[in-house]
């Protein structure tokens, strides 16, 4: 089987992440020479505004870049996370800073699709699951790739076929695919997005708005990855298939919407109670920081991007109006027009909505102002995890 070129690897990473879209706004194109070593973790839309003027400035390292030193002859480390909606695998080598990629995958399989109604994963949804892992397993035995660990959540979680998927899995590719708790998902999710927690918060609220479900995190800030402390955390069985299939065209009228979103808050509020989020968030304590395809598509949208470019915004810092203004604009949009922003195309088009109504019950719950963006979760925090281990190991 050919592996996919162009288009279908719209939202990887990898050497044509790097080119530089001649088609930004001038505002916002970036000196994409300097920003393959260097980027800086935290970007508000003024900022990125300001950059081509400034000269982009000096930018801190950040923990991923777009491309592998050849020369190099560091490990190589694989990390897949098959979810709900999505297949995605990241292939990185350790480096004094975190890694460096040197390949992502990424597909839209819809592997929970109808699971909410059936209990069961459909065989067209195993169909193109299988389809996205085989390229995958193709990937890891053409990079040679020394450590693979691939996670499933929380449509394997649920599904009573689920055992019987992971056997057909291996059967089909060789990937041996394990069944995580939504506990430890939501920690690697956590490990992963670490490098954009800003440390003059003595809290943050981290979400992970996935296809089946919603993580969500209370964490305690150290000065330090290693001393923050995870005090409460949540995952609830809801997210943007589950969500579109349970509530149905009420998401695409304007009095069904909102009566969506006021179910949701009252779904989140438990959460709340537990963590005794609202009063931190009301006296300015919190940093909220989202990691999904929702927030990253809505970023994209806010940016205009012509393309999907991840530079751009992973770590971008959106205000909650910002956030609001989108989600209206996609909300009021039919599935077509939403379908022909480049940012969110056709295979999200009818899910986007689900995600937006998530989104603003999260905003309207905790009203902290900002949102930073991750483009970045749960392969991140296996690879740091797989790499930390295995340095620790030498040492002994």
């Amino acid at each position: 089987m050919p592996l996919p070129t162009g288009e279908e690897r719209e939202k990887c990473y990898g050497e044509n992440h790097w080119r530089r879209h001649e088609t930004l706004p001038q505002a916002l194109r970036l000196r994409y020479d300097r920003l393959k070593n260097h980027v800086r973790p935290f970007r508000t839309t003024r900022e990125l505004e300001s950059l081509e003027q400034a000269g982009a400035g000096e930018r801190t390292r950040c923990q991923m870049s777009g491309r592998r030193d050849e020369s190099s002859h560091q490990p190589l480390y694989g990390a897949l996370d098959l979810g709900t909606n999505n297949c995605r695998l990241l292939l990185a080598t350790p480096n004094e800073d975190g890694f460096r990629v040197v390949e992502a995958f990424s597909r839209v399989t819809r592997l929970g699709e109808g699971l909410a109604n059936s209990g069961l994963l459909s065989e067209a949804a195993i169909e193109r699951t299988l389809c996205a892992l085989r390229q995958c397993a193709q990937r890891v035995e053409r990079r040679e790739v020394r450590r693979l660990r691939s996670v499933a959540t929380e449509a394997c979680r649920r599904a009573s076929n689920g055992v019987d998927f992971l056997r057909r899995v291996f059967e089909n590719t060789g990937l041996v695919l394990e069944t995580i708790s939504a506990e430890d998902e939501a920690k690697l999710a956590l490990a992963g997005c670490a490098p954009l927690l800003d440390r003059s918060h003595p809290f943050a609220l981290v979400f992970d708005i996935g296809g089946g479900s919603t993580e969500l995190i209370k964490v305690r800030l150290g000065e330090t990855p290693a001393e923050d402390g995870v005090e409460t955390v949540v995952s609830l069985p809801l997210g943007v298939v589950t969500l579109a299939e349970e509530a149905g065209e009420r998401l695409h009228e304007a009095l069904g919407y909102a009566s969506v979103v006021d179910l949701l808050v009252e779904r989140l509020r438990p959460f709340d109670q537990r963590s005794g989020f609202g009063p931190l968030v009301a006296r300015g304590l919190v940093q909220m920081l989202g990691t999904s395809g929702t927030v990253t598509t809505l970023a994209g949208v806010h940016l205009d991007l012509p393309r999907y470019d991840r530079a751009l915004v992973d770590g971008l810092v959106m205000e909650y109006s910002e956030v609001a203004a989108i989600s209206r604009r996609l909300v009021t949009a039919d599935a077509r027009e939403r379908a022909q922003h480049p940012c969110i195309g056709e295979v999200r088009a009818d899910l986007v909505v689900a995600g937006c109504a998530i989104l603003e019950a999260i905003c309207r719950l905790w009203p902290a102002d900002r949102l930073t963006v991750a483009d970045r979760g749960v392969r991140e925090g296996v690879l740091l995890s797989m790499m930390q281990a295995d340095r620790l190991a030498a040492r002994s």
